[in-house]
């Protein structure tokens, strides 16, 4: 059974990147340019992990973190928080996040991240 992933990052050269990786690793991969759109995208359900971005407009990535672990659609889907921050780490855990990874990230230890945390 493949695993569906959603990645919300603003960036789209960082979602072409992390699509990449994960699609090669054997993932299913849908994208949302923002934490609004990932919120929507989530709450569809069938997802098996969110990879969400900290910074972003409108909705943040911690502020996203949150809703999804407050509703019951989402809030068992495994979260890795990615962030240019090397900080952001313990807040990132502290919210509800199972792993935070710091960009740039490996094409290698993505694919093992999101393994554990898919349990794949």
């Amino acid at each position: 059974m493949t695993r569906r992933v959603l990645i919300v990052d603003d960036a789209a050269t960082v979602r072409m990147y992390h699509r990449g990786i994960l699609e090669h690793a054997g993932f299913a991969v849908d994208e949302a340019e923002n934490g609004y759109e990932g919120l929507e995208k989530a709450m569809q359900g069938g997802y098996d992990l969110f990879l969400i971005d900290v910074n972003m407009p409108k909705l943040d990535g911690y502020s996203l973190l949150r809703r999804l672990r407050a509703d019951p659609v989402a809030q068992s889907v495994p979260v890795i928080i990615i962030t240019t921050e090397t900080q952001d780490g313990d807040v990132a855990l502290t919210a509800g996040a199972n792993f935070c990874m710091t960009k740039p990230v490996s094409p290698e230890m993505l694919a093992l991240y999101v393994r554990m945390a898919c349990g794949a």
